[in-house]
């Protein structure tokens, strides 16, 4: 993907939540959450450490239907509680080498009582063979989503 212009390498997914901004913020801020839904269908989350603050790291392993572990690492870039997230992702390979590394914006609005998300991926940095990953973003954070909606209409959440 190198080499393409930013809009190119720009994924944005859009989710509607029938629930107050403040609910689904703490479903992206809360480890206990965020490890029942990140991830595609089929998908597990066994590791969820996450630091939520501004230059605070987490590491989040996802597991697929098959058993293979696919881990990231990132950093927090900017924390507007409840508007914005802004973070580094950078799934490593089985070697712990970097993939890729994409800049992720989230950001909740609020309209009668329901939350827009927005989730902007801008990817950064790739190495070759990342192509097969990065193919499958857009289906992955909006299947993700969809597990997030489960999470957020729970009266426990």
């Amino acid at each position: 993907m190198a080499g393409q212009n930013s809009s190119q390498q720009d994924v944005v997914v859009n989710h509607i939540f029938d629930a107050r901004r403040e609910r689904v913020f703490k479903a992206w801020t809360d480890p206990k959450l965020v490890q029942r839904w990140w991830g595609p269908h089929g998908f597990t989350s066994p590791v969820c450490e996450l630091d939520v603050r501004p230059g605070g790291a987490f590491r989040i392993h996802m597991q697929g239907p098959d058993g293979t572990i696919y881990p990231m690492i990132g950093v927090y870039r900017e924390i507007v509680e409840p508007e914005r997230l802004a973070f580094s992702n950078t799934p490593l390979d089985d070697k712990d080498n970097p993939l890729f590394e994409i800049l992720t914006t989230v950001t909740f609005v609020e309209r009668d009582g329901k939350t827009h998300v927005s989730v902007h991926n801008r990817i950064l940095m790739t190495t070759p063979g990342a192509e097969m990953y990065l193919q499958g973003m857009e289906e992955g954070w909006s299947q993700s989503l969809e597990c997030l909606e489960e999470i957020v209409m729970e009266k426990i959440a």
